[in-house]
C-alpha cells in the first residue's frame, strides 16, 4: 500500500511518494505540484480548492479563505460564504484534494500518509493536524517536522558523512530553524527553534500597512475587493524587489491611480523588526547545539518567504556565505514527506537510512509557586523533557503533596520556556485522589512520553497505593469526542464539490474575473465579453468547440497580464 508524503502548508501544499529509489512528486489536477491552499465557494455552492480559489481571492473575497492554517488547534471559526469552518475543517478540504490527486495519478486508493507540520508546532496544532487528516480519509502514520524533512532531501543528496546543515525554513505562516547532521545513513536533528507567528504573510502586512501610510489611504474607507487588489499588489510587489532594486506600482484604488515607488532598502527598513525577528531563533537554535556560526557547512534555504532578497541578505551577512537553496524551496518539504514516507514503507532503498528528531519545546508540569503572596504569578514551570531532547523520550518526576490532608493532585501539563506557567501553553489535565496526610507525606510520578510525531502522553502513579491514570492531552480545540468528529465530517461530505474534469476551465474563469475586478474602461468590457463567450461556449458542451476555446481564451490572458506588473 502506498503511502503519500504531503507538505501542508500556509500558502501552498504539495505531495510525493516514494517511488523506483528517488521521490516521485504528485502533480495536480492541473498538472502542477503546487496546490495553493486556498479555499473558495462559488455561486453554485460547490467547493473550489487550489488555484482557482486562489484567483477568486480579489473578486470574490467574502467566499474565499486563505493562510487558515495559523488558527491550527484553536476554536476559532472562519465564516465561508453562509458557512463556518474550523481551520482543521478547512486544511482536511486541502488534504482531500492531494488524496484525490494522488489516486487519480497512482491509480490506487490512497488510506495512509506522512504529513509535515512546522518544528514548532506544538501538541494541540499537531493534533489538529492528525484531525484534518482524519476528517479527509486520510490516517496518519507519522507527522515529520518540516525542516526535518527537508534535511532528509539534502542529506541524502549531499552524502558526505559528518556534514551539519542549518536549515532555515520560512514559509508564509510560520519560521523554523534545525541543526541536522548527516553521518553514515544517520540524519540526526540536534536542536530546532522557531517562531510560530513568523512568516512571508507578516512581511506582506508590512508592506501592506507601509502602503496606506505613504499614499495616505485609509484602510478602511476601502472596499474587500479593493483591499484584496491592494494585497494582491503588494505581494507582487514583495516578489519583484528579489530581482530588481526598485520599483514603481501605480495601483488604482477607488478608481485613481495611486503611484508608490519602492525600492530594497526602503523594504528592508520597513521589515526591520521581522528580521530581527527572524536572527532570534537561528542564535537559540545554535546555543542550544553548543555551535558556532563557522562549523556550520551548509546553510539551507526552505520556504518560498527565503526567496525575499531581504532574508537572504540578513543570512549572506550573519554567516559570511552564500546559502544554499538549489533544491526547489517550495518542494523540498513535500520531497523530504515523501523520503519518509518510502521509509514507513520499509523500502530496501532506503534500508540504510536512520532519522532522529528532537523535541521542539520543553514539556513540564505545573508546581506551587510559593513566593506568589498575592496571587499575581500563578504556578511555576517544572520542565521534565527538556527542549531539543532526542525522541522518543519517556522521563518521570517525583511531585509531592504541599497541603495537610490533600486529597487531589492535579497535574497541570504545559509546553513552553518561560519560569511562568500561565506564560505557556496549557495542553491539559488531569487529577488523581492520594490519601490524606500530611503535607510532603503521599507523592505522584509523573511520567511524560513524548514520540516522533510530537505527540504527549502522560501517566500518573500514586506510590502508595499504586493507582496508575493516563491521558492523552485531549483538553485541547482538536481533541474532540467521536460524536463531534462524526458530526465535523457529515457536515464537510454534504458539501459540493466542483467537478475535478472541470477545473481547468474554473481556473480560466476565475483568473478572467480577477483580472476584470483590476481593469478599467475598454479593458473591462473586454475581458466580460470574452468570459460571456467562454461560458457560453461551455453550456453547449461540445468537447471538441470548448478544447478550442479554451486554448484561445488562456491565450488571450496571457496577453492581457503581460502588460500587469503583477500578475
Amino acid at each position: 500500500m502506498t503511502i503519500l508524503g504531503i507538505d501542508l502548508g500556509t500558502t501552498n501544499s504539495a505531495c510525493a511518494i516514494w517511488k523506483d529509489g528517488k521521490t516521485t512528486l504528485i502533480p495536480n489536477q492541473l498538472n502542477e505540484f503546487l496546490t495553493p491552499s486556498v479555499i473558495g465557494i462559488d455561486q453554485q455552492g460547490e467547493i473550489l480548492v487550489g488555484l482557482s480559489a486562489s484567483h477568486r481571492l480579489i473578486s470574490h473575497p467574502a467566499s474565499t479563505v486563505a493562510v487558515f492554517k495559523r488558527y491550527m488547534g484553536t476554536d476559532y471559526t472562519i465564516d465561508l460564504g453562509k458557512r463556518s469552518f474550523t481551520a482543521a475543517e478547512l486544511s482536511s478540504l486541502i488534504l482531500r484534494s492531494l488524496k484525490e490527486d494522488a489516486e487519480a495519478y497512482l491509480g490506487e486508493t490512497i488510506t495512509q500518509a506522512v504529513i509535515s507540520v512546522p518544528a514548532y508546532f506544538n501538541d494541540v496544532q499537531r493534533k489538529a493536524t492528525k484531525l484534518a487528516a482524519e476528517l479527509a480519509g486520510l490516517n496518519v502514520d507519522r507527522l515529520i517536522n518540516e525542516p526535518t524533512a527537508a534535511a532528509m532531501v539534502y542529506g541524502l543528496h549531499d552524502k558526505r558523512d559528518g556534514v551539519q546543515f542549518l536549515i532555515l525554513d520560512l514559509g508564509g505562516g510560520t519560521f523554523d530553524v534545525s541543526l541536522v547532521e548527516y553521518f553514515d545513513g544517520v540524519i540526526e536533528v540536534h536542536a530546532s527553534s522557531g517562531d510560530n507567528r513568523l512568516g512571508g504573510e507578516d512581511f506582506l502586512e508590512m508592506l501592506v500597512n507601509h502602503y496606506f501610510e505613504k499614499t495616505g489611504i485609509a484602510k478602511r474607507s476601502l472596499t474587500a475587493n479593493e483591499l484584496q487588489r491592494v494585497y494582491a499588489a503588494m505581494e507582487g510587489a514583495k516578489r519583484k524587489l528579489s530581482s530588481e532594486r526598485e520599483i514603481v506600482i501605480e495601483q488604482a484604488v477607488k478608481s485613481q491611480l495611486q503611484p508608490f515607488r519602492l525600492s530594497r532598502e526602503e523594504f528592508d527598513r520597513i521589515v526591520h523588526p521581522l528580521l530581527h525577528r527572524i536572527q532570534l531563533p537561528i542564535e537559540r537554535t545554535l546555543r542550544d547545539a553548543g555551535v558556532s556560526p563557522a562549523e556550520i557547512d551548509e546553510v539551507v534555504l526552505v520556504g518560498g518567504a527565503t526567496r525575499m532578497f531581504a532574508f537572504r541578505s540578513l543570512i549572506t551577512r550573519m554567516f559570511r556565505r552564500m546559502p544554499a537553496a538549489n533544491i526547489d524551496p517550495d518542494l523540498v518539504v513535500a520531497m523530504g514527506a515523501g523520503i519518509q514516507a518510502g521509509l514507513k514503507e520499509k523500502h530496501a532503498d532506503l534500508d540504510d537510512v536512520v532519522l532522529t528528531d528532537v523535541a521542539p519545546y520543553t514539556l513540564g508540569v505545573e508546581i506551587h509557586n510559593e513566593g506568589d503572596k498575592n496571587d499575581k504569578q500563578g504556578g511555576l514551570f517544572m520542565p521534565i523533557i527538556e527542549r531539543n531532547s532526542i525522541v522518543p523520550v519517556s522521563i518521570e518526576r517525583t511531585l509531592y503533596t504541599v497541603c495537610d490532608n490533600q486529597k487531589i493532585v492535579s497535574i497541570n501539563v504545559y509546553q513552553g520556556e518561560s519560569r511562568l506557567v500561565k506564560n505557556n501553553v496549557n495542553l491539559g489535565e488531569l487529577e488523581v485522589r492520594v490519601p490524606p496526610a500530611k503535607a510532603g507525606e503521599e507523592s505522584v510520578n509523573v511520567r511524560y512520553s513524548y514520540d516522533m510525531n510530537g505527540l504527549l502522553d502522560v501517566d500518573v502513579t500514586v506510590n502508595s497505593t499504586g493507582l496508575t491514570q493516563h491521558t492523552t492531552i485531549i483538553n485541547s480545540a482538536s481533541g474532540l469526542t467521536d460524536k463531534e468528529i462524526e458530526q465535523s465530517r457529515e457536515k464537510l461530505a454534504k458539501l459540493k464539490f466542483h467537478p475535478r474534469e472541470q477545473a481547468e476551465n474554473r481556473v480560466l474563469i476565475a483568473r478572467a474575473e480577477r483580472l476584470y475586478e483590476c481593469s478599467l474602461g475598454d479593458k473591462r468590457d473586454y475581458i466580460s465579453n470574452l468570459l460571456s463567450h467562454f461560458e457560453l461556449v461551455l453550456e453547449k458542451q461540445n468537447p471538441v468547440e470548448i478544447k478550442k476555446v479554451t486554448a484561445q481564451f488562456s491565450e488571450m490572458l496571457d496577453g492581457l497580464e503581460e502588460d500587469n506588473l503583477f500578475s
